[in-house]
């Protein structure tokens, strides 16, 4: 049907030269709605986490478990987004496998094959931590909401790496200063 002829479809930001299921690092930031102060508040350069924000952190610490082809950088919970170096590490055969054939899945709902739950890849682990998440949080803080998208960039090298890992690091003493602050 060619009712809305993508008319209300907003462009992807992902990188269309990548494919985020490769094995790779990469910087994630995930921010509630509005930049809402869920997950707790910054007190002389330490972040105090409540309980919304203590959820948060368990269940990112579930995604190995989850995928267990994804590990963990450095990650920061702060009062209204989630830094997180996240890192790709398939075996080389199913990195190979999923550069050459990709599956031949014909359901996904409208996105079909391209529906981001069919496979390993970045997008599926930020959709299920932002499920679970949401499931977890509203049992104590209904009005909880993520913003609608998340932003990534792809880490290329180990001196990019080192920075934004001390960046993450180092986002509490300069939380005043974060594009995200919101007092």
């Amino acid at each position: 049907m060619d009712k809305y002829k993508n008319k209300y479809r907003i462009a992807s930001a992902r990188a269309q030269w990548w494919d985020y299921g490769w094995n790779g690092a990469y910087f994630i930031t995930i921010c509630t709605h509005n930049r809402e102060c869920f997950f707790g508040e910054i007190v002389q350069s330490q972040f105090i986490a409540s309980a919304s924000g203590q959820i948060a952190e368990t269940i990112w610490h579930e995604i190995p478990t989850q995928f267990p082809y994804a590990e963990s950088g450095n990650f920061m919970v702060t009062p209204n987004h989630i830094y997180r170096i996240l890192i790709l590490n398939k075996p080389s055969d199913q990195q190979q496998h999923h550069q050459k054939k990709p599956p031949q899945i014909k359901s996904g709902g409208f996105a079909g094959n391209k529906n981001p739950m069919l496979h390993d890849n970045v997008s599926r682990i930020i959709r299920w931590y932002k499920g679970r998440c949401s499931f977890e949080i509203r049992k104590i803080q209904v009005n909880f909401a993520w913003q609608s998208r998340f932003h990534d960039h792809i880490i290329r090298n180990e001196v990019e790496y080192q920075h934004i890992a001390n960046y993450i690091i180092n986002n509490p003493n300069n939380w005043t200063n974060d594009k995200f602050f919101n007092p």
